[in-house]
């Protein structure tokens, strides 16, 4: 029963659910209150369907232990981006979105997660170490990626776009494949950093691990049918308004982020920074290859071009975190400067979403 109860907030969304196919109609034809009440209604029920997403997750990751336990965590943030994205595509045109919403995760996932945790970790521990080859790797890698998936598209003419999408498809394909093996086998260690407090697997029912993934599964697909009603309510909320078009992909970022800065602040609070930067950059590396691949294979199917390539503002903004993120992740050592760092940046990405100049 006790197990029962901690599903709460899936219930919750299945009753939310349920009342958003009954009030969508009425919603978008009576608009206000209503329609922005709604809105926010089922975009709560969708973080706290992440949270139990993440949770499942988490108990899986501490059973098998790293690096397959940051895999798992962001892995399962991922496919909710990628479902919420997919059911948003199919709704008002929106050439931009996936590009703004892999965009808004990096920023979210390296100057809002780790800033966040760099600073909490900092005032409670002074510094705290991590395996410096692991932050090296995932910055390599995600210069690569981003290079890959959204500069280079910029020069990429739409009679050729096809043959880059399937290019950049393969080789994101590649790269996540090859790194997910390094990063399990060869170079297992490089993410891996032994402290003297393990922490434990905090699944006192000792559930079977086919239960936890079969409620994780079974929680994205309702993640997927509630962002079928959000995707409604936004389009018809943001149509004619003065609000910020970069909303539905903040709003995605934010959802498959939400649970991954707790788990972050958690461990940086339990001076295990290591899981900290595989969850911040491990989520950025996952959203770049794993997210743009997906986009790219539907944008082929349906045979329009979607818009990859960063803005000069977006493009600053990435040149900048990374500046500060490899200044940053050079010895082994995070402290609440670099955290702060960081977190300005964050609050300047959030500033700009609210000007509309991103």
């Amino acid at each position: 029963m006790k197990y029962l109860k901690s599903e709460f907030p899936i219930a919750i969304a299945l009753i939310v659910l349920g009342l958003g196919f009954a009030l969508e109609h009425g919603a978008v034809t009576q608009g206000g209150g209503l329609l922005w009440g709604l809105l926010l209604v089922i975009l709560a029920s969708i973080i706290g369907v992440a949270f139990r997403i993440a949770h499942h997750a988490e108990v899986l990751a501490m059973r098998f232990g790293e690096p397959y336990g940051t895999l798992i965590l962001t892995l399962a943030a991922v496919s909710v981006e990628v479902v919420i994205l997919i059911v948003l595509l199919q709704g008002a045109p929106n050439p931009t979105l996936a590009r703004d919403t892999v965009f808004a995760a990096v920023m979210f996932d390296i100057n809002g997660i780790l800033g966040l945790a760099a600073i909490v970790g900092g005032l409670k521990h002074g510094s705290a170490k991590y395996n410096l080859d692991s932050a090296n790797s995932f910055i390599a890698m995600l210069l690569v990626a981003i290079g890959i998936g959204m500069f280079i598209p910029d020069f990429v003419p739409d009679a050729q776009w096809h043959f880059y999408s399937m290019f950049s498809v393969c080789v994101m394909a590649v790269m996540y494949a090859g790194f997910l093996r390094l990063q399990t086998v060869e170079h297992r260690n490089f993410f891996e950093y032994s402290s003297e407090e393990e922490e434990e697997a905090h699944d006192q029912v000792n559930s079977p691990n086919a239960l936890h993934v079969g409620l994780m599964l079974g929680a994205i697909v309702l993640v997927g049918l509630l962002s079928e009603v959000l995707s409604v309510l936004l389009d018809a909320g943001l149509a004619g308004s003065s609000l910020p078009k970069a909303i539905p992909s903040v709003l995605v970022a934010l959802i498959s982020a939400s649970p991954e800065i707790l788990t972050a602040l958690k461990a940086a609070q339990q001076d295990r920074m290591q899981t900290t930067v595989n969850i911040a950059l491990g989520a950025s590396l996952a959203t770049v290859l794993l997210t743009l691949p997906v986009i790219e294979a539907i944008a082929l199917f349906n045979g329009e071009r979607i818009v990859m390539a960063l803005t000069p503002l977006q493009g600053g903004m990435l040149l900048l975190t990374f500046v500060t993120v490899m200044n940053n992740l050079h010895d082994g050592e995070t402290n609440a400067i670099e955290g702060i760092s960081h977190f300005a940046l964050f609050a300047a990405f959030i500033a700009l979403v609210m000007m509309g100049l991103l």
